[in-house]
């Protein structure tokens, strides 16, 4: 009997959904759809498109259940209006944007990747390093990355705080926290909770504007430094949101010993990351962000094991990992 082949057929087909979704962010059909429904001669007149061409977009988008399509009128699905649109709070379009503009390009050398063990840039742009601030050097380029990535954190940020007991610890202080969707997922979670946000002075000015909308303003503060740099703030628990996946293990050995030194005993760090599983089956998404990492950084995702391992290296003990559900996953370490 011969073998399915759905699954090679759907592997072929995956890096097209993503371009029609990254295509239809880039040209802007969801924020003028999100305006008004219309017909795909009419947005096509009003983005400057080929007409037959954007229907054809509009119907892929329809089948991936982005739009939704009444008569020969089209509009958003629920999902694009939240994620999707430039307007939206909890969009993931500066995250869309980047890895359409930059991580397509690192992609493109991924088998150099696999023979050299290393990210991409040198090949994708030239660069011995992964500098990414090459690419926020415009104000609104930054703010856009770093709202996407806080619609990532506002999925998974509300069940990595309840997934470990927070409740013994009275002060927060995340690291490199970007819009303090963490800070702000942790003081809702705990009510006696007060936390700081902590990240370079260029990110302060979002992370102030995002965290002074939240319901727990009043507990969150916005501090500005480097986390390898400078002294940290004291806290009896700090956090690294997708962080030490960045990074390797020299510099995650050096973060964690200064994180380690600064917290009081029976202090705690919380780590969101995702956890691959021990024995390194998935979760699928878990293994593509693995590989995303090694073509665009110097990190890795890891197992609980792994995490441990580097976390005990730095002098932390009872060290427990909980699988979230949401696209990332939960660590505590205890001093």
């Amino acid at each position: 009997m011969p073998a399915d082949p759905t699954p090679v057929l759907q592997y072929i087909n995956g890096f097209r959904f993503s371009k029609v979704m990254f295509a239809a962010v880039e040209l802007g059909v969801f924020d003028r759809l999100q305006a008004e429904p219309q017909t795909a001669d009419s947005l096509s007149s009003n983005l400057g498109l080929h007409p037959s061409a954007t229907q054809r977009l509009l119907d892929a988008l329809v089948g991936m259940e982005l739009l939704a399509r009444d008569g020969s009128q089209y509009s958003n699905t629920a999902l694009a209006s939240e994620l999707l649109t430039s307007s939206s709070p909890n969009r993931m379009t500066g995250y869309i944007k980047f890895s359409n503009d930059v991580s397509w390009k690192l992609w493109s050398h991924f088998e150099n990747a696999i023979r050299e063990g290393s990210h991409r840039w040198k090949d994708a742009y030239g660069w011995d390093q992964p500098i990414f601030s090459s690419f926020f050097a415009d104000e609104a380029a930054m703010r856009e990355f770093l709202m996407g990535m806080h619609g990532y954190g506002v999925i998974s940020s509300p069940k990595v705080v309840r997934a470990v007991d927070l409740s013994p610890f009275q002060h927060l202080v995340d690291l490199g926290g970007a819009t303090g969707h963490l800070p702000i997922a942790a003081c809702e979670a705990y009510p006696e909770l007060r936390a700081i946000v902590f990240d370079l002075p260029d990110v302060v000015p979002v992370t102030k504007e995002i965290v002074g909308q939240s319901l727990v303003a009043d507990r969150i503060d916005v501090v500005a430094g480097d986390f390898f740099a400078d002294e940290l703030p004291e806290a009896d628990l700090m956090s690294l949101g997708r962080i030490l996946h960045d990074w390797s293990d020299e510099k995650i050995d050096r973060l964690l010993s200064k994180i380690h030194q600064r917290l009081p005993e029976g202090g705690g760090l919380l780590l969101a990351e995702i956890l691959i599983q021990d024995d390194r089956r998935g979760p699928d998404w878990g293994q593509m962000q693995d590989l995303n990492m090694l073509v665009c950084t110097e990190g890795r995702e890891r197992t609980l094991e792994e995490y441990t391992a580097l976390l005990k290296r730095a002098g932390f003990q009872h060290v427990t990992g909980q699988v979230t559900g949401a696209p990332v996953d939960a660590v505590l370490a205890t001093k």
